[in-house]
């Protein structure tokens, strides 16, 4: 099962301070979470940014969002895109943190901070102090993020794993590379000019347990405008720009704008409901 979320580099090309632009991402980034998403991709939209906030910021805001607090300050230090990384809402991804002893272990997060001889690391992951792991044929370097999985704090017990960190991925990827993706699954557009999406169709969708690629367009930017698609040609029966569905999640929206953030939320909460 891989859930996966493509916003665009535009995404926040209307806010009018870095404060409001760093707000907006945590909002996606936060949606994200919650729904349990696999994977967060900021697709490039060069046309639609304005400027202040193009070059990566999206997907630095987002990578930064989503590493936990406490490798934070070792994974990113001080940079200019994070001069608000304070408004970010908190994120509490589940079993982010080591279990107790008397439960089986949790995966936590660390970053490589020294490389010793016979296969050991030194690790920052939360704990009190650094903590040193065996680490056969990993071949790992500083700064290197690893999954740890700890099944003890006292005494602190724990290995690093091949498993997916807590929590989504971000990363970088053109729109029909991520729509082209094995795993991608049902391709979703999220636009007000799909089909309106209501009890009837939930059956058609993949579910919680089902693949499915949702994406999402920009402030005054939707996808046709994205993608050079006519609003006219939007049709259920040969969706285009690559995408299996175009659907309008709020079909009866009571404002004239639906923000990107809060498309994320309305889409993702109807996706993911249990199917019968």
């Amino acid at each position: 099962m891989t859930h996966t979320v493509l916003v665009p580099s535009s995404l926040v090309r209307e806010a009018e301070s870095k404060r409001d632009a760093t707000q907006k991402v945590g909002q996606i980034a936060r949606a994200a979470t919650v729904f349990r998403v696999d994977r967060l991709v900021v697709y490039p939209d060069r046309e639609g940014e304005r400027g202040r906030f193009g070059d990566g910021f999206v997907a630095t805001v987002l990578r930064y969002a989503t590493t936990p607090p406490y490798l934070r300050k070792e994974a990113w230090g001080v940079r200019d895109e994070l001069e608000y990384a304070g408004v970010l809402p908190p994120l509490r991804v589940s079993s982010q943190t080591g279990s107790g002893p008397e439960r089986s272990g949790s995966l936590t997060q660390g970053i490589v901070t020294e490389v010793g001889s016979e296969d050991r690391v030194r690790v920052t992951c939360g704990m009190q102090h650094p903590i040193s792991l065996h680490a056969p044929g990993l071949a790992l370097s500083e700064g290197e993020r690893v999954v740890i999985r700890v099944s003890s704090r006292e005494p602190v017990r724990a290995r690093i794993v091949d498993e997916p960190q807590p929590g989504p991925t971000v990363r970088e990827q053109d729109l029909p590379a991520a729509l082209g993706a094995a795993n991608a699954g049902l391709r979703i557009a999220a636009s007000r000019y799909g089909s309106p999406l209501g009890v009837d169709q939930l059956s058609g969708l993949p579910g919680p347990d089902g693949d499915f690629t949702v994406a999402f367009g920009a402030p005054e930017r939707g996808l046709p405008a994205i993608l050079d698609v006519r609003v006219e040609d939007v049709s259920p029966d040969d969706p285009p720009g690559g995408f299996d569905r175009w659907l309008n999640t709020v079909p009866n929206q009571g404002s004239e704008v639906v923000r990107t953030e809060e498309a994320v939320f309305a889409t993702l909460s109807p996706l993911t409901l249990p199917r019968e």
